[in-house]
C-alpha cells in the first residue's frame, strides 16, 4: 500500500520554471527525497524508492542538487579506511 502528498501550489509556478506540469512535481518528488537523504532521515535506498528509481541512479543524479553521495567526517573515513 502505497500513500500520498498532497501539495497546493499555484497553477502558473510550473509554466514559471519552465516546466510542464509533470517535470515540476517530479523535481519536487526528487527535491524532497534527496534532502531527506541529506539529512539522513531516508537510505539511498528509500529515497530511490520515492522517485521511483534504482539506488544507483538516485546516487548518481545527488550532484545536481549540490549533495555529497558520500557524507563522512574525516575521523569516519580515516575508521573506514583502517577497517577496509
Amino acid at each position: 500500500m502505497s500513500l500520498q502528498i498532497k501539495i497546493n501550489y499555484p497553477e502558473t509556478l510550473p509554466d514559471a520554471l519552465q516546466q510542464t506540469r509533470e517535470q515540476f512535481e517530479q523535481e519536487a518528488k526528487w527535491a524532497m527525497a534527496v534532502k531527506l537523504f541529506e539529512m539522513k532521515r531516508l537510505s539511498s535506498g528509500m529515497a530511490a524508492a520515492l522517485v521511483d528509481t534504482d539506488r544507483v541512479s538516485f546516487l548518481l543524479n545527488l550532484h545536481h542538487y549540490g549533495v555529497a553521495m558520500i557524507d563522512l567526517t574525516e575521523d569516519e573515513l580515516l575508521a573506514d579506511l583502517q577497517n577496509a
